[in-house]
């Protein structure tokens, strides 16, 4: 559990209230307007629907995944209150059972744009009757996007409104296109991990969540400087490489001739790599969390979650990941 203590900000917003996913992804297309924020190098369009990022573009090329939903629907959801699982999609807080699907919900949820600028957009989400039902503390969530030359920051501000604990956790799940993409070519990028050792990556085993044994972690073998070579073949057998105890703090693509693509800074105790199994997807996503899945069987409280973060009453939690475009 990670104890954070910072300031307190709030302010009103307002939001869809259907409880329809299908309903309300359909609804936002109309009422959840795009917001474009720009500068000399590049271009992003964010939405309101779920803070989400909708576009990247340096020049004419497109960095961001699309969302076709043959592949993956999404394309950068913030993850909130929770990251993956919980597992049979239950949790419990004082006794009490709770359910709440994979990643919780702020990607299904519109947002509130409390401020904008030509480079900057400030997006803001408030508990609810709605979302105290399935998560039973009050927060403030605020999402804020700062082009900086060939850069987007992603701020995330969590704010305890309460006079009680909270609990939670918070993550990202950016989605990229391979450069320079062939589906009939084996190879597909080079990861560079920034790191000159092996690195152990925590195992999916069951309903989305992980293996509760510690010691059975899978070994990543590093090419010399810290690279991967990444194949059409390569989330086949290994679903998702999830690294824990703050191993990484940086992840860049490469073309498969070493040219550098973009790269995700992050100081996040977690990070995920993930790309659909089986599918020859032409995407991959790093995944910087604050958070992770249950293991196997837990059935502890909320607050003893691997990961979760506390956040005491009136303060604020604050942390950012940075994006780069080549």
């Amino acid at each position: 559990m990670i104890s954070l203590r910072y300031c307190d900000r709030n302010t009103a917003h307002t939001r869809c209230k259907s409880t329809n996913k299908f309903v309300l992804l359909l609804a936002c297309l109309y009422i959840c307007p795009m917001q474009k924020i720009y500068n000399d190098i590049i271009t992003v369009v964010i939405s309101r629907q779920g803070a989400e990022l909708q576009s990247i573009k340096k020049g004419e090329t497109e960095y961001l995944w699309q969302g076709d939903p043959t592949f993956w629907g999404r394309r950068s959801p913030i993850l909130f209150p929770i990251v993956g699982r919980v597992w049979d999609n239950k949790y419990r807080v004082n006794g009490k059972k709770y359910e709440l699907g994979q990643h919780g919900f702020a990607r299904d949820m519109a947002f509130s744009l409390v401020e904008s600028s030509q480079s900057e957009a400030h997006y803001r989400l408030l508990s609810d009757e709605n979302t105290l039902d399935k998560f039973p503390f009050p927060f403030i969530l605020d999402v804020i996007y700062k082009l900086k030359g060939n850069k987007i920051e992603v701020i995330w501000e969590v704010s305890n409104p309460s006079d009680s604990d909270i609990y939670f956790q918070i993550g990202a799940h950016p989605a990229f296109n391979y450069p320079d993409f062939e589906p009939d070519k084996q190879e597909r990028i080079i990861l560079d991990f920034h790191s000159e050792k092996t690195l152990l990556h925590t195992r999916l085993k069951e309903k989305g969540c992980v293996d509760p044994d510690p010691n059975n972690k899978g070994k990543l073998e590093l090419a010399d400087g810290g690279r991967l070579e990444i194949g059409k073949d390569t989330f086949d057998t290994v679903d998702t490489f999830i690294f824990e105890e703050g191993q990484l703090n940086k992840v860049s693509i490469l073309k498969t001739d070493g040219t550098p693509w973009l790269s995700v800074d992050f100081k996040t105790p977690v990070v995920g790599i993930w790309s659909p199994p089986k599918k020859n997807a032409p995407f991959i996503c790093i995944e910087p969390w604050f958070g992770r899945c249950d293991s196997v069987n837990f059935d502890g409280d909320f607050s003893n979650k691997d990961w979760v973060n506390r956040l005491a009453p009136g303060m604020k939690f604050a942390n950012s990941y940075i994006i780069e475009i080549e």
